[in-house]
């Protein structure tokens, strides 16, 4: 911790005042529990010039790790949430990096999508969850065109369900790790399991898994 209003967390300064984020935000912040595992897991595998695509930013946290490992101009992160602009954006400037952030969904068709925005910033998406959510009409960005265009050697994906879409028939032929949280509480177990074969089906090999985040590294060919 660096004092009341800043946190530094894998050497990134994260803004942590409640002026910034909500109370259970910063208590994880200040405890240095906030996305440890995809923090973790991402520090494993990245290496500087890995071209990342992150989706679901949250407050910026991993984005910004990306972008301290890979550099800035690799890193494209999309953030559905309009309120969350401010705050990515403010922790970009505090570790004085650039990484192009659109404030979009991504889905399957690229057509405007229903977001339901909760209090609870980390349990905001495209499902309606129980009924308290206020209810959001954003744009998207279609997943394989960004995916094809940006070539990405790691994707980043925190999608609240949504990950069953995205993940299920899309070409990632660029792509070498997925690391991607799994919400089997909101999908089922049936659905997961089907995508965690269909990954397998695409050559992607589960290598890690903790708190609910698994790595996926692709087979390379002999």
């Amino acid at each position: 911790m660096l004092d009341s209003k800043t946190v530094c967390l894998d050497g990134v300064r994260i803004n942590s005042s409640q002026e910034w984020v909500p109370k259970f935000v910063q208590n994880l912040l200040f405890k240095g529990t906030y996305e440890f595992a995809e923090r973790k897991m991402l520090k494993s595998i990245l290496r500087p010039g890995h071209r990342v695509l992150e989706i679901g930013c949250g407050i910026g946290v991993v984005g910004t790790l990306a972008a301290k490992i890979a550099g800035a101009k690799n890193v494209l992160s999309y953030e559905a949430n309009p309120e969350q602009s401010a705050v990515i954006r403010a922790n970009y400037k505090l570790n004085n990096l650039s990484p192009e952030l659109r404030m979009k969904a991504i889905t399957k068709d690229g057509k405007q999508v229903a977001f339901f925005k909760n209090d609870n910033v980390i349990s905001s998406s495209v499902f309606e969850r129980d009924g308290t959510a206020l209810k959001l009409i954003v744009e998207s960005d279609r997943f394989d065109t960004v995916v094809a265009e940006f070539q990405p050697d790691v994707i980043v994906m925190d999608v609240e369900g949504a990950e069953i879409d995205l993940l299920s028939n899309t070409i990632l032929d660029s792509v070498e790790f997925i690391l991607v949280e799994l919400h089997r509480k909101i999908v089922g177990d049936t659905k997961i399991d089907l995508l965690l074969e269909n990954l397998k089906q695409a050559n992607f090999n589960q290598i890690r898994y903790y708190n609910k985040n698994a790595l996926f590294e692709r087979i390379k060919e002999a």
